[in-house]
């Protein structure tokens, strides 16, 4: 195992609402120095949620919503954030009710991925949701999302639809549906 580098020193350089930006000074095992940046929660999340929802065994839910990183809608998965206390399942069910209209009858957690390691120490918890049943809770959307669907056949295309671009979201799709293909539920 590689050693890690040594923290020489940490200064939050810039904050806004929702993040701080943390400079690191540090040095390697080889005696190289470098300043790295990466952006930090306030500290006061208690992570992420992103929901595979699945429609049948061939169909996931897409909700399309504005995104000001790109400025643009997008499709994605529903997701959220965990509220204090809330386990990570409770978290997606919630979400889907708020974002797509549905619950689930039964929800499956499949894994942690990183949003962007590089600069970003948020990660966020991928759940997949089965069994869906009409019900929607009120959320924090300034609009109604607007509701889509992909065939797991299909994700390699979902590339070329101009309204996807979330690496997170497809990740989130690969690994339900070979969960599924291991399981002998989804046919290729």
């Amino acid at each position: 195992m590689r050693q890690k580098p040594t923290v020489l020193a940490r200064e939050i350089v810039a904050s806004s609402r929702l993040f701080r930006v943390e400079e690191m000074q540090l040095r390697f095992a080889n005696g190289v120095e470098r300043t790295y940046e990466r952006l930090v929660g306030k500290g006061v999340g208690y992570g992420a949620v992103m929901i595979v929802a699945l429609e049948d065994a061939e169909h996931a839910l897409l909700v399309e919503e504005y995104c000001g990183g790109t400025e643009t809608y997008e499709l994605s998965l529903p997701k959220g954030l965990i509220e204090p206390g809330e386990d990570v399942l409770v978290a997606a069910n919630r979400e889907l009710k708020e974002e797509a209209g549905f619950g689930a009858r039964y929800l499956e957690y499949l894994g942690e991925l990183s949003l962007s390691p590089g600069y970003m120490n948020q990660k966020i918890q991928v759940v997949m949701a089965c069994d869906l049943y009409p019900e929607r809770l009120p959320g924090d959307e300034p609009e109604p999302l607007r509701l889509d669907r992909v065939n797991l056949h299909e994700l390699a295309a979902l590339m070329q639809n101009p309204l996807f671009s979330e690496g997170r979201a497809l990740a989130a799709l690969y690994l339900a549906r070979d969960l599924l293909m291991q399981r002998g539920e989804f046919h290729p």
